[in-house]
Order: C-alpha cells, then structure tokens, then sequence
C-alpha cells in the first residue's frame, strides 16, 4: 500500500462533529508508543481550533483550548501523551521555529498539532497525518492524508464521524 495517497474524505456537519474528529485522533495514539505529528490545513475559521481542542478534551483537558496565534506553541505537557499545539498563522520567518528550539518538541512521545504549518516549510519535518479543511454548504468537507507509515495505520483505524455515522 502506497502512503502516499492514502487518504479519507469526511463531512462534518457542524462543530460538534469536528471536535469528533480530534477526540478519534486521540483515541487512536492514546495508546501508542509513537509519537504524532498533524498538519491541520484550511482558510482562518474553518474549524481547525475546535479540532484540536476535541483532541485535548479526550485526553482529558478541561480547560479552554485556545488558538496560540501569538505564543506560536501552547503546551500541554500535563496530558498523557503531551500535546503541543501550534499555530503558526503570525510567524514572520520559517527559521524562527529554530529559535524556539522547534525539534526539543519532535524528539518526545507527543502529539504535536501544527496550524497553518506551510509557513514553516523547509523546517517541520514531515507530518504523520495531514487534515485540511474547507467550508461546504453549513459544515466542513474534510480530507484525512497519510503521509508516514504511522499516519497510514492510523488513517485505517479511524472510525466513521459524519452523518450516518
């Protein structure tokens, strides 16, 4: 099976539904011994935040979860495994994440969500799954990518989240 190409298409009627998607993210690493890295894609308001916040929740955050437009990561290193959630919409330069120490985060056991990651191209590594989002009709048209062999066996085990599911 190629990794390339592997992929899931989804419709996600409403918030709700995209929190879904987050919270079957977590389910899926919650036990595993790897870490995961996703790219979420998609125009400003697409639900990109309300995704991450269902994988936080899931691991049990109760907190708000909060777009870091301005701190560029947001920690949360209390959750099991860690989280680091990133949004990269304000960076002005990809070698700024070099300066935050951007590879400490990769070197963990954690999930590291990346907003906006094209503008940190040439730096992030490659992502295990990449999730872009785009507006259709009242919900979201959603495309689920591969692109490792972790991204790919996890793709496999999401559960269907979407009307009818």
């Amino acid at each position: 099976m190629s990794i390339l190409g592997n992929e899931r298409r989804l419709f996600l009627q409403d918030e709700a539904e995209t929190e879904r998607l987050g919270q079957e993210l977590a389910r899926l690493v919650k036990g595993s011994s790897d870490g995961l890295t996703v790219f979420l894609e998609g125009e400003l308001g697409m639900g990109k935040t309300t995704l991450s916040r269902g994988v936080m929740r899931a691991l049990g955050h109760e907190g708000a979860v909060k777009s870091p437009t301005y701190t560029l990561v947001e920690p949360y290193e209390h959750l099991e495994p860690p989280v680091f959630h990133f949004d990269l919409y304000r960076l002005g330069d990809p070698e700024e994440l070099e300066y935050m120490g951007i590879r400490d985060y990769f070197s963990t056991r954690s999930i590291r969500i990346i907003e906006w990651p094209e503008r940190g191209l040439g730096v992030l590594p490659e992502p295990d799954l990449e999730i872009h989002l785009e507006r259709e009709k009242q919900g979201r048209s959603v495309v689920v990518r591969a692109r490792s062999a972790l991204g790919a066996a996890l793709l496999n085990e999401i559960e269907l989240i979407g009307p009818g599911s």
